[in-house]
């Protein structure tokens, strides 16, 4: 009786697997659920705004890498920075802070000012907390308003799609201190 009860256990266990994850090879197919993932996705556009300062006594923007001496007055091709930047609901400095951008930039063209981003929104306030959005790819600074795609997240943005424009709101030709806002369009 009990042989037959521990058959019919590894049966049904068998079964359960090959429900839940059903594989060809090296890949499995998933029941979303089985993760997490909620079926009903949401479609919602965020404002932020960030401070970026490469100045003073606490930068939030280093360049670890500068530029090609040929390059320095063109367009910075091989500059290599990190960031740490406060993201707010607001243009001003002293807004309500909501989460931060943290990532890395690089000066990725010879004949023109491209930056390579690839950072997280690492956000900190209400049902967002401790989730973030990922994005990379290339920004030309001679766009008036820049995209980037959005390529995961975590928390609530799990296997979270979409993309951001952002546009400049003030520059500092001198220190390169500036505000940027951010609208994200984001699926989850």
């Amino acid at each position: 009786m009990a042989t037959q009860f521990l058959k019919s256990l590894l049966f049904l266990s068998t079964l359960t697997l090959t429900i839940s994850a059903e594989y060809t090879g090296f890949v499995g197919t998933l029941d979303p659920k089985s993760i997490g993932i909620k079926h009903k996705k949401t479609l919602s556009h965020f404002r932020f705004y960030w401070h970026e300062v490469f100045t003073g006594e606490n930068p939030t923007a280093v360049r670890i890498i500068p530029s090609l001496p040929k390059y320095n007055t063109t367009t910075f091709f091989g500059t290599l920075g990190v960031y740490d930047n406060a993201l707010t609901v607001g243009p001003e400095a002293y807004s309500k802070v909501v989460g931060k951008a943290e990532g890395l930039f690089a000066s990725t063209s010879q004949t023109q000012v491209d930056i390579l981003q690839i950072f997280n929104f690492a956000l900190t306030q209400g049902k967002y907390n401790g989730s973030t959005i990922t994005f990379a790819g290339r920004m030309s600074q001679s766009e008036k308003v820049r995209e980037l795609p959005i390529v995961g997240g975590s928390g609530v943005f799990k296997f979270a799609t979409g993309y951001m424009e952002t546009s400049s709101l003030s520059f500092d030709p001198q220190t390169r201190d500036n505000t940027f806002q951010f609208d994200v369009y984001i699926y989850y």
